[in-house]
C-alpha cells in the first residue's frame, strides 16, 4: 500500500495541484488506516489496496468512533479513503471502491462565527498600540477582512498581484484556481504604510537571473509569511474581543455576512470567494437572517421575546 500512497500523493501534487498542506492531510489519514489494517491483520504482510473491503472501513470508522473521534474528522477521513480508492480505480489497480457505499457521518449543523461589524473595526485598531510590527498586522487584518481571502491565498500575495489604481487583488485559491478581488482603499493604505517602512527586497533566481516573485506579507527575516503565523497573529489580537479568539477564516465569513447584510447580492459575493457553487455561499443567507431577527427582537418594541428564546411558529389562518 506504501506504493499507492505515494503514486496518489504525486496524482494529488501533479494533476490535482493540491496544497502541501492537503497533501499531508490526505497521507496522514490514510497512514492512520493502514496502521489499523496492520494492527487488525498482523500477518506481517503488506497491506495490499485489493484486499480492502467495505467491511474493513466500516469497522475503521466503528473504531474511530469508540475513540471518540468527531463526527467532521471521521467524515474527513472516509472522505480520504474515498478519493485514493477512486484515484485507484482510475488506474485500474482496484475493480470497486470500498468506499463509496459507506455513508458519510452525520455532521452536526452550526453556523461559522461571525464578527459584529463594530467588533471588526475594533479588530483592525488593536494593532496600533503594539510595537515592532504593528504596520505589517495592521495591513494584514486589513487585507483578510477586505477582500474575504482564504488565508492561504493572503501569505500567497506577490507585490506584483497589486493593482493598486484599479483597487483589485490578484488570488491564488484551491487547486491554483485564480480570481481577481476588489480590495478596498483602506487596506490599501495599510498596505503602503507597511511597505513604505520595509527596504525595498528584489529577489532573483541565481541560475537565470529572473526575477523572483516578492511577498507583500513577510516574516522578522524577510520571507514569505506562513499560514500558521498568520493564524497567530488574528489570534492575537482577537483575543482582545469579548467573544474571545477567531482565526483567519473567521474574517472571511464576517467579509461575506457583512457585504450581505449591506445588500450585496449572492453570486457577486460567490465570485469574491471563489466558490465553485452557489450553494457553498448560500450558508451566508443564514447567517445574515439570524442577525436581522437578533436585531428584532432586541429592538423592536412589540417583539416581546428574548434573543436565545426565540420561537417561530406557522400563523394558522
Amino acid at each position: 500500500m506504501d506504493d499507492a500512497v505515494r503514486a496518489f500523493m504525486t496524482f494529488l501534487e501533479l494533476e490535482r495541484h493540491a496544497s502541501h498542506e492537503t497533501v499531508r492531510s490526505y497521507v496522514s489519514d490514510l497512514r492512520q488506516f493502514q496502521a489499523f489494517m496492520s494492527a487488525e491483520h498482523p500477518s506481517g504482510l503488506a497491506l495490499n489496496p485489493v484486499t480492502v473491503k467495505t467491511e474493513s472501513i466500516r469497522a475503521y470508522l466503528h473504531w474511530l468512533d469508540r475513540k471518540r473521534e468527531k463526527s467532521t474528522s471521521m467524515a474527513r477521513k472516509l472522505a480520504s479513503l474515498r478519493s485514493f480508492f477512486r484515484y485507484l480505480q482510475r488506474e485500474g489497480l482496484v475493480g470497486l471502491n470500498p468506499a463509496e457505499a459507506i455513508r458519510t457521518p452525520k455532521q452536526p449543523k452550526h453556523l461559522p462565527r461571525v464578527l459584529t461589524k463594530d467588533d471588526a473595526a475594533a479588530l483592525m485598531e488593536f494593532p496600533a498600540d503594539q510595537a515592532g510590527g504593528k504596520l505589517r498586522d495592521r495591513a494584514l487584518l486589513e487585507t483578510l477582512y477586505s477582500t474575504g481571502a482564504r488565508v492561504s491565498e493572503l501569505v500567497g500575495i506577490n507585490l506584483e498581484d497589486l493593482r493598486v489604481s484599479e483597487g483589485l487583488a490578484h488570488l491564488r485559491g484551491k487547486g491554483r484556481k485564480e480570481r481577481i478581488v476588489p480590495i478596498g482603499d483602506v487596506a490599501l493604505r495599510a498596505i503602503q504604510a507597511y511597505l513604505n517602512q520595509q527596504p525595498l527586497m528584489v529577489s532573483r533566481d541565481r541560475r537565470t537571473t529572473k526575477r523572483v516573485p516578492s511577498p507583500v506579507f513577510r516574516n522578522s527575516r524577510g520571507g514569505r509569511l506562513t499560514t500558521r503565523s498568520v493564524a497567530r497573529i488574528v489570534a492575537r489580537y482577537s483575543n482582545r474581543l469579548a467573544g474571545g479568539p477567531v482565526s483567519p477564516h473567521t474574517l472571511r465569513h464576517s467579509f461575506a455576512t457583512h457585504l450581505l447584510d449591506e445588500g450585496a447580492d449572492l453570486r457577486s459575493i460567490q465570485e469574491m470567494l471563489g466558490h465553485a457553487s452557489l450553494s457553498t455561499t448560500q450558508k451566508y443567507t443564514h447567517l445574515a437572517t439570524d442577525q436581522i431577527l437578533a436585531v428584532y427582537d432586541k429592538t423592536h418594541p412589540r417583539a416581546g421575546r428574548p434573543t436565545s428564546a426565540r420561537v417561530v411558529k406557522a400563523i394558522k389562518p
